[in-house]
């Protein structure tokens, strides 16, 4: 089994693409190992000193580092990627931590609008995030500002402001004149 790395905009995040399915469809994302637990592969790769959290996406996995060195992480994790693999075991069980639509507010006048803003995020963005080991959920609309979650990769990333500000806003403006401003939640 050969998994391929790609570092992320996000210097505390790599990417690692084993070469098959990892969820399929969706996102998830585990924070600390008790999130992880409701998945075998998170799980193992918390067991890892330094791994501070987890995104699955399609065909990928994103890892998030604390303080430790990618030089000292990287052979542990792609070892703890291989060897869930290789078990044959799920790569969750049981539902999502935090399943999309979750939390989500908006008002019922404002669902047409809320409709385009997720088509755009759909179509758009998360294709493009998903690229650099990350996610952009749609989480509110009131008022003309757009609240959005950033997961994986995007998380803490230091270009994500710009990525909300230039990228994201600039789009949804275009297209929605109704909308303001983004923020993330």
């Amino acid at each position: 089994m050969f998994i391929q790395t790609e570092a992320t905009p996000n210097p505390a995040t790599l990417k690692f693409l084993p070469g098959r399915a990892v969820l399929g469809e969706g996102t998830v994302e585990f924070l600390d190992p008790e999130q992880g637990k409701s998945s075998p592969l998170a799980a193992r790769l918390f067991e890892i000193e330094g791994v501070r959290g987890v995104f699955l996406g399609s065909d990928f996995i994103s890892v998030t580092k604390g303080d430790g060195e990618w030089q000292h992480l990287k052979p542990a994790i792609l070892g703890a990627i291989m060897e869930h693999y290789l078990s044959g075991e799920a790569v969750t069980s049981g539902e999502p931590a935090h399943p999309e639509g979750e939390g989500e507010f908006f008002a019922p006048e404002d669902e047409a609008t809320v409709k385009t803003i997720k088509e755009l995020l759909d179509t758009r963005v998360r294709p493009a995030v998903a690229q650099d080991g990350g996610d952009i959920t749609f989480q509110g609309y009131r008022d003309g500002i757009v609240f959005l979650h950033m997961r994986g990769a995007c998380s803490g990333c230091p270009s994500s402001t710009a990525t909300l500000r230039h990228g994201i806003e600039n789009l949804l403006r275009h297209f929605i004149p109704e909308v303001q401003e983004v923020r993330p939640v």
